[in-house]
């Protein structure tokens, strides 16, 4: 199952950065996909959610300045982060899960991980 991420970067706090994430199959197939990230030294967090019905979910830093999407007819998704500020800086994962009715921003949910993108934002 191929998951990979794309789109990081080095940008000044107030700047916008959109992520990509492809993977092995049309975007609405998964029962929810994810994106996470991780500073160093912090654990891993959830950032936002898709289902498959395209309802889409954040965790509270995200809900006004990041927007997950879809493309429907391909294998792709994005996190548009907007207004980004230093601690957003992380290395960002997207990951997908092979069952679930609720979205969830629990790390242990999802079966399939990529190896992430580096957002690192200066001030």
């Amino acid at each position: 199952e191929q998951v990979e991420e794309s789109g990081g970067g080095l940008v000044q706090a107030g700047e916008s950065l959109r992520l990509s994430c492809t993977v092995s199959r049309l975007s609405t197939h998964y029962p929810r996909v994810g994106w996470f990230r991780q500073a160093p030294g912090k654990e891993r967090e959830g950032v936002a959610c898709i289902m498959r019905n395209g309802n889409t979910y954040y965790e509270p830093f995200a809900t006004d300045r990041f927007t997950m999407s879809r493309d429907a007819t391909q294998n792709t998704l994005y996190l548009q982060m907007n207004s980004l500020k230093t601690e957003d800086t992380a290395l960002y994962y997207c990951a997908t899960a092979d069952n679930g009715e609720w979205c969830s921003f629990q790390p242990g949910d999802f079966g399939h991980w990529g190896q992430g993108t580096q957002v690192t934002v200066s001030s």
